[in-house]
């Protein structure tokens, strides 16, 4: 069995600092790509329709949105990338939501359609 060398322990010392180091260079760098990608997220959802049709999940990610750009502000970027994230979960929740409320409206109104030319079908045929 070969024992550690001194020079592999400093390789991997270094290696593991160097992981460090970077995971606290992303605690301190700016969310700000996070929050303009959940803004847009909450920006697609309202346009989907969730405001109507998912008003909760959209409040819900809209509050998040605020809450991300005050810890933004606040040079809280763990926080805002946190939030940022969620607000943008709840935003597609929401957008989902509202195409799925819109596709059984859809399917509901093709159901009457067909119900409505059956019902002519049946009349012509007597």
């Amino acid at each position: 069995m070969r024992t550690p060398t001194k020079h592999s322990l400093s390789t991997l010392a270094g290696a593991a600092m160097i992981l460090a180091l970077s995971a606290c260079a992303s605690e301190k760098t700016p969310a700000t790509a996070d929050v303009a990608v959940s803004k847009n997220a909450v920006e697609n959802a309202v346009s989907a329709g969730a405001a109507d049709l998912a008003p909760a999940e959209i409040n819900l990610a809209r509050d998040k949105m605020m809450r991300a750009n005050a810890a933004l502000a606040n040079k809280d970027y763990a926080l805002a990338r946190d939030l940022a994230n969620q607000a943008q979960a709840d935003a597609k929740l929401a957008q989902s939501k509202a195409n799925s409320a819109k596709a059984t409206a859809a399917a509901a109104a093709l159901d009457a359609d067909l119900r409505v030319l059956r019902d002519e079908v049946d009349r012509a045929a007597k």
